[in-house]
């Protein structure tokens, strides 16, 4: 079992950065590949970032390629979604899921465990 809670969300000006972070419990949290979904208002939820459980492989969206990157402290069970050059299109509740297993899968159906999510808003 897998507990998740996402912090980092806010309002913020097109250009800004923010940082999200997803604090993990239980004790699966190193062998998880974790990712990054958001959703925005009307939208289905999307795959943003996937990250493997040693932290050595990840990848992200086109969209948020040379902007957005993920990275994970197993020592302290978080992973985090360093967002950078942000775009009014990347407003949304940003998730955080986990999954046993491989990294690299982008569907949601393929994550096991979610946090309640953190909303994302940009100003333009």
């Amino acid at each position: 079992q897998v507990q998740l809670v996402e912090s980092g969300g806010g309002l913020v000006q097109a250009g800004g950065s923010l940082r999200l972070s997803c604090a993990a419990s239980g004790r699966t949290f190193s062998s998880s590949a974790m990712g990054w979904f958001r959703q925005a208002p009307g939208k289905e939820r999307e795959f943003v970032a996937t990250i493997s459980s040693s932290g050595l492989l990840s990848n992200r969206v086109t969209s948020v390629k040379g902007r957005f990157t993920i990275s994970r402290d197993n020592a302290k069970n978080t992973v985090y979604l360093q967002m950078n050059n942000l775009k009014p299109e990347d407003t949304g509740v940003y998730y955080c899921a986990a999954r046993i297993g491989s990294s690299g899968a982008v569907a949601p159906s393929q994550y096991t465990y979610w946090g309640q999510g953190t909303q994302v808003t940009v100003s333009s």
